[in-house]
C-alpha cells in the first residue's frame, strides 16, 4: 500500500522560509508525477506546484518566484521550498502522486502538514 508523509510545517512571520517533504513508500510513485496542494479554511484546493519526471516543474502564479518543488528519487522524497512567506500562503498542505506516468492525477495523498504565517 502507497503511502504519502508529508513534514516540514510550521508557524512563521511574513517573509519566512520553511521546507516542506513528502516522502513516498514506494520509488515508483516519486519518479512519476507528484504535485503539492494546499486549502485554506473556507477555501477550495489549489494546486501549488507539480513536478513530472525528474525536474519539468510548474507553479501556480500566486507561488511563482518564491516556491521550489525539488524532487530527489535517491531519498524518495519531493521536497517544496518556500521563501517570502505571507499569510495568505497559510493553508494545510498536502503532496499527491499519480498512480501512472502519463498522469498527474492524484491517486496517493498524504495527511497534510500545516503551515501558519503570522504579519
Amino acid at each position: 500500500q502507497v503511502h504519502l508523509v508529508e513534514s516540514g510545517g510550521g508557524s512563521v512571520q511574513a517573509g519566512g522560509s520553511l521546507r516542506l517533504a513528502c516522502a513516498a513508500s514506494e520509488y515508483s510513485i516519486i519518479i512519476g508525477c507528484m504535485t503539492w496542494f494546499r486549502q485554506a479554511p473556507g477555501k477550495e484546493r489549489e494546486e501549488v506546484a507539480r513536478v513530472r519526471g525528474v525536474d519539468m516543474a510548474t507553479y501556480a502564479e500566486a507561488v511563482k518566484g518564491r516556491f521550489t518543488i525539488t524532487k530527489v528519487p535517491a531519498e524518495d522524497t519531493v521536497y517544496l521550498q518556500m521563501n517570502n512567506l505571507q499569510p495568505e500562503d497559510t493553508a494545510m498542505y498536502y503532496c499527491a502522486g499519480s498512480s501512472t506516468h502519463t498522469s498527474c492525477t492524484p491517486a496517493y495523498w498524504g495527511q497534510g502538514t500545516q503551515v501558519t504565517v503570522s504579519s
